[in-house]
């Protein structure tokens, strides 16, 4: 029930492991391409099963709770699947292309009325692009739209298979600075503003029509400057004249911040708040007089209420 990934009702299948690490990343559990065992608080029921489970001691309960020791967990799985309140999870789940298929296609009665679809995601799916690829063409073939949505760090084939079978891309462009792009994502752009031309250099070489969406987060205090919105405008209007579709500014949101406590992993935007539905407005008209077409850029998610 994806609202945020592409037109219409979607199913977003996240592919783990992506090249990049964003500080502001909302999908921390996608960055490692293993499994990860999480722990749901507020589940528990603190009956002991997963420490009589776990063979590699790699379980203990403290004053706060459980506690994984991540230097001993091995991802087996096991206490998982005999925790009696689902409060242990394991992230990440190997599929075979047939049962990922025959799953996702349960809800197709539902894209067609939605003008929906599927959209992978991650991570970084392209990293997984012999798969990635082959579930895209099973899906088209069943009837259903596609999309991708990628941070554009891949190599050429991964991304040129993936586009043959995705109808919809959505494209992340974070920083147009390289080497703020370095500090913020632990790499510069480069490679990703070369995808991004050759995305549209293929989407006007094929017959079949493709839509082509550029994404910008917007977070507090990295990428939310005029310098960059305005820098990433000219790139469009430069080398990608008519082919974005859509240009969308999203709001930083701080969802995610379970996510890291049940990974035990840092956040630096655990306290940041939302951003004012100001700047969203402001960035936003930036971006429109940055000269690309302003009919193609629009402005998603929540912003901070304001007290009178």
């Amino acid at each position: 029930m994806s609202t945020e990934d592409g037109p219409g009702i979607r199913t977003t299948v996240f592919f783990k492991g992506c090249g990049l690490k964003c500080t502001w990343c909302h999908n921390p559990e996608s960055i490692s391409m293993q499994p990860q065992l999480q722990w749901i608080d507020n589940k528990c029921i603190n009956c002991r099963t997963c420490t009589d489970t776990c063979r590699n001691d790699a379980i203990s309960f403290g004053d706060s709770g459980l506690i994984i020791d991540r230097t001993k967990c091995n991802s087996c799985g096991e206490c998982v699947e005999e925790c009696p309140s689902t409060a242990l999870e394991m992230l990440g789940i190997k599929w075979n292309l047939d049962e990922l298929v025959n799953e996702v296609i349960k809800d197709k009665a539902f894209f067609d009325k939605s003008d929906g679809g599927i959209t992978i995601s991650g991570g970084e799916a392209a990293l997984q692009y012999e798969f990635a690829s082959a579930f895209l063409k099973e899906l088209k073939a069943n009837g259903i739209q596609t999309a991708v949505d990628t941070c554009g760090l891949c190599s050429r084939k991964a991304l040129e298979m993936i586009l043959s079978y995705a109808e919809i891309v959505l494209f992340d462009m974070k920083m147009i600075d390289p080497q703020r792009h370095r500090e913020l994502t632990g790499s510069e752009n480069d490679k990703i503003l070369e995808n991004l031309i050759f995305t549209g250099e293929f989407i006007k070489s094929h017959v079949h029509p493709r839509t082509l969406w550029v994404r910008t987060p917007i977070i507090p205090g990295t990428t939310d400057t005029e310098a960059n919105i305005s820098g990433i405008g000219a790139f469009i209007a430069k080398n990608l004249n008519g082919v974005v579709d859509r240009w969308e500014l999203c709001a930083f949101n701080n969802l995610c911040k379970d996510k890291y406590l049940r990974l035990d992993m840092k956040w630096d935007f655990a306290d940041t708040q939302l951003l004012p539905e100001e700047t969203m407005e402001r960035l936003a008209l930036v971006a429109r007089e940055s000269g690309v077409d302003p009919e193609i850029v629009h402005w998603s998610g929540s912003t901070r209420l304001e007290e009178d």
